[in-house]
């Protein structure tokens, strides 16, 4: 009878290693999708619009670029108990530490702005006016913080995650009904063997900054650790922790390349090409595109999908900056503190997304492009973070045992290079526009 009591104690520990992940899964599965956010969602609708299916092959490099940056936070949250604004300013001054709370809030004040263009734009879909969904939505953002536990706001968040999940559905139907020559070899084909009519433009580039800036942005790195530290994880969740973050990744990932395959099947292929500028365009756009009432089904999952996705990254995205400013200033700055206990925390954060809503409400702005130009913004001020984050993970008498391996370090500059000369031969480009020709 051996191998039975073997079997059972195999089976115990299986059991509850599986309830310790489930206790743990959230910071990165929240951090990783919230990441497809509304400016995302467009970009990505772009992006399969203009190019097809030519672009799948980013996400074989942003996927793992993505859990390579974020298993980072996951360490050094778990390990210093600080999130990241804190664990700069005592790592290499107030100078620094001004630096990259100046360099977040602009980033996540531009950002939540296109957040709430999403929400907006999804809603007006179904004849809302945006002025309604400014109201309504800024009253939900701030109900869902005010719970007064972590616990409680991280199970919500990861419920308004599923949602992010419609656009599956979207991408097959599109492709079922769709004039996509060679169907889903077609799809197999972007990631391998994409092909480009123009060559390497200054315009592609453009699109594949903003990929990159939509799926790896600062406000991931300050909101991953500061959940982490808030969660009360500690240096035993991190192999956990890993997982969740890799789970994210992979699901981010797997959103964003089905959101190209449904605008790309149903515009790119489509004879003529249909050209769209964001995601309510491509809502609107396909519905005389799919018969038996498929397009307006299509529709009405890309509005839900659009306002899930906004809504998600303006929660997440102000929660990163509230928690950032109250680690610097010394403020009670946790979910787990009612309004009474932490006033200054709250006030942040009901401060900034009613002034990005704002935004949305004047007259004539441009929303397009506020939306494309904020995901570059996002990727030419990532560097910065990258290599506060890697130096921090760098200090043995910070990190001890959970210090980055060589094979961390290499992966992680690697990727802050590929970023800095990105970064670099966009900016080279709108100086000299023809440097490419």
């Amino acid at each position: 009878m051996y191998w039975i009591s073997k079997l059972i104690h195999r089976l115990t520990r299986v059991r509850r290693r599986t309830l310790i992940l489930l206790a743990v899964v959230g910071p990165g599965i929240i951090t990783m999708v919230a990441d497809n956010d509304a400016g995302g969602i467009s970009t990505y609708a772009v992006t399969g619009s203009q190019y097809g299916f030519n672009l799948l092959w980013v996400f074989l490099i942003l996927v793992p670029m993505a859990y390579f940056v974020q298993e980072m936070t996951v360490r050094l949250g778990a390990v210093t108990k600080r999130g990241h604004a804190e664990a700069i300013f005592d790592a290499f001054g107030p100078f620094w530490g001004w630096f990259s709370i100046f360099d977040l809030a602009i980033v996540n004040w531009l950002t939540l702005v296109t957040e709430y263009i999403g929400m907006t734009a999804a809603m007006s879909l179904f004849g809302i006016p945006p002025i309604v969904t400014y109201v309504f939505v800024t009253a939900v953002l701030l109900g869902v913080v005010m719970t007064g536990k972590y616990w409680t706001f991280e199970k919500l968040t990861l419920f308004f995650c599923i949602f992010n999940f419609v656009y599956v559905p979207a991408a097959l139907w599109a492709m079922k009904t769709g004039n996509v020559a060679g169907g889903w070899s077609k799809v197999w084909q972007g990631f391998y063997m994409p092909e480009f009519a123009g060559g390497f433009t200054p315009a592609l580039l453009f699109i594949i900054m903003a990929n990159i800036g939509t799926t790896i942005t600062p406000w991931q790195i300050f909101f991953q650790q500061s959940s982490v530290v808030d969660k009360g994880m500690d240096v035993h969740d991190i192999k956990f922790g890993k997982i969740d973050t890799f789970t994210g990744s992979l699901l981010t990932g797997l959103v964003a390349i089905f959101i190209i395959i449904a605008t790309g099947a149903a515009m790119y292929y489509h004879n003529p090409p249909i050209l769209v500028q964001d995601a309510k365009q491509t809502a609107e756009a396909i519905v005389p595109l799919l018969p038996h009432g498929d397009g307006e089904w299509a529709r009405r999952l890309f509005a839900i999908g659009l306002f899930d996705a906004g809504f998600l990254g303006a929660l997440c995205i102000s929660l990163s900056t509230s928690w950032a400013v109250g680690e610097v200033f010394g403020w009670a700055h946790s979910l787990n503190k009612s309004i009474k206990d932490a006033p200054w925390f709250y006030v942040v954060y009901l401060i900034t997304i009613a002034s990005a809503g704002l935004v949305v409400l004047l007259p004539g702005a441009p929303l397009i492009q506020i939306t494309m130009f904020v995901q570059v913004v996002a990727v030419t001020l990532l560097p910065s973070s990258l290599v506060f984050l890697i130096l921090l993970l760098n200090d043995k008498s910070l990190m001890g045992d959970y210090v980055n391996t060589r094979w961390q370090n290499i992966a992680n500059w690697s990727i802050t290079a590929f970023v800095i000369i990105m970064s670099t031969v966009f900016g080279l480009t709108i100086l000299f526009p023809n440097i490419l020709a």
